[in-house]
């Protein structure tokens, strides 16, 4: 009791905590000290929990400090942690129970020096690599003449407005099939990967355009997920990747068939050959078929042309000799006459020679045996002048026979030009540059017309 009368018990009240108590006091005060905070170290001891949880240790020279990253952290992470990797790490420090132990909880993990961004793109690469996806064995050759050409890209960037242009410039007509679809932020990986598996299912058509415009790293990051790239490899028909500029590279654009620096590049080589180009291809070879054809007629018109010749000289050599032998023959029946006349002459001159002896009668035997003789001169000269004459006749009609044969022209040093559309009459029939075929008496020879050199 004091001097006023007044009863006071100053000794502090004892409270007393249990563990539970103080370590949620413990883990209250740190939570709202260090609710949000970064901490910078080099990731030592990580381990992968069956959970999926990682639990390292972040440290530096003086100290060290227990750190966990739960699964539904990391997942979104744009790296994989590693031992050794200087990192900078956002969380907040909290107590955990059941040991006791003070640790930092991550949320975001960053790597020092080097871009988040760019070093998640190089560990992917690197995996992606070790697995074959971008072996060029793999790579699919575009079709050549493709009638169908899907697009995954968003329906409201410059990107699909370029490809439709240069598309529908290139080959009017193309069948084109947009599947819109977000190009970054929230949803994008997702929407891309679902268009190329809706091409790939459908298989409608013969190839797929993936990509967008330009961007900053940020932007073109959903073409870095490895979703898009295993989507891309999985699809079941060849895909070119068209992202960004000439100078942006993606993951991918590895992975794809065939990478374009940008999106009209992509629609030019999805349409290599342009109508216009393959009309001219058809009509050149249509052309050139036709001169094949024309050219062909000629040398079969020519080859009947010399065989009707040569079997017409032929005929007409075969009827000659039959005339000949028939004037050979007449020639021996006459010959046989006159001589059987000549054997008749002489036996009635020898008859009228004993008759003579019989009777004088010589002076008329003289002069029927000079009768006899001038009318045997006569016939023969006249068989003979018929014969001269049917010899020549045949003569002169196998010698304008000979002179009207074109080989006999051909003998004399004159040759026949033709080419494809026949016989060449006319310089303006062959120009210069064009084949021609020239026959001579024995033989033929293939040229080509050279321009006329100026007349001196």
């Amino acid at each position: 009791m004091d001097q006023f009368g007044l009863d006071f018990d100053l000794t502090p009240e004892r409270r007393v905590f249990t563990v539970s108590e103080i370590a949620a006091e413990i883990r209250s005060v740190l939570g709202g000290e260090f609710g949000s905070i970064w901490v910078s170290g080099e990731i030592s001891g990580l381990k992968l929990a069956a959970s999926g949880h990682y639990y390292f240790t972040l440290k530096d020279r003086d100290a060290q400090l227990r750190a966990v990253a739960y699964r539904s952290a990391h997942r979104y992470w744009k790296i994989k942690p590693a031992d050794g990797m200087a990192v900078n790490a956002r969380g907040r420090i909290d107590l955990y129970e059941a040991r006791g132990d003070l640790q930092f909880q991550v949320d975001l993990l960053e790597p020092q020096g080097l871009g988040a961004l760019q070093l998640a793109f190089e560990q992917l690469k690197k995996k992606l690599a070790a697995e074959g996806l971008f072996d060029t064995g793999r790579k699919r050759p575009l079709p050549r003449f493709p009638r169908r050409i899907g697009i995954v890209t968003s329906p409201k960037g410059a990107a699909i407005a370029d490809m439709i242009h240069v598309l529908t410039r290139r080959f009017p007509g193309l069948h084109i099939r947009l599947y819109p679809a977000l190009v970054q932020g929230e949803g994008s990986v997702e929407e891309v990967c679902r268009g190329i598996a809706y091409f790939s299912r459908t298989q409608w058509p013969d190839v797929v355009i993936v990509g967008r415009g330009g961007g900053s790293l940020e932007d073109l990051w959903t073409f870095n997920e490895e979703a898009v790239a295993r989507a891309i490899a999985a699809c079941s028909v060849p895909v070119i990747s068209a992202v960004g500029h000439e100078t942006d590279v993606t993951i991918a654009d590895f992975v794809a068939d065939l990478r374009a620096p940008t999106p009209s590049a992509a629609a030019e080589l999805a349409v290599a050959v342009t109508l216009a180009d393959l009309l001219r291809r058809i009509e050149r070879d249509r052309a050139k078929a036709a001169q094949s054809v024309r050219y062909r007629l000629a040398l079969l018109d020519r080859r009947l042309r010399q065989q009707g010749i040569g079997r017409a000289l032929g005929l007409l050599h075969r009827r000659i000799g039959r005339d000949l032998q028939r004037v050979d023959e007449f020639d021996y029946r006459l010959r046989d006459r006159i001589r059987a006349a000549i054997e008749r002459g002489e036996r009635a001159r020898r008859v009228l020679e004993v008759r003579v002896r019989r009777f004088d009668v010589r002076p008329r035997l003289a002069a029927n045996r000079r009768r006899l003789d001038a009318a045997h001169n006569i016939a023969v000269q006249s068989m003979r002048t018929q014969l001269l004459q049917r010899r020549a006749r045949l003569d002169r009609v196998a010698t304008k026979l000979e002179q009207l044969s074109p080989l006999r022209i051909l003998d004399r040093g004159y040759a026949v030009v033709s080419n494809a559309a026949g016989i060449v009459t006319d310089p303006a029939q062959a120009p210069p540059g064009s084949p021609i075929r020239v026959r001579v008496a024995r033989g033929s020879l293939d040229a080509v017309v050279k321009p006329s050199l100026p007349e001196a």
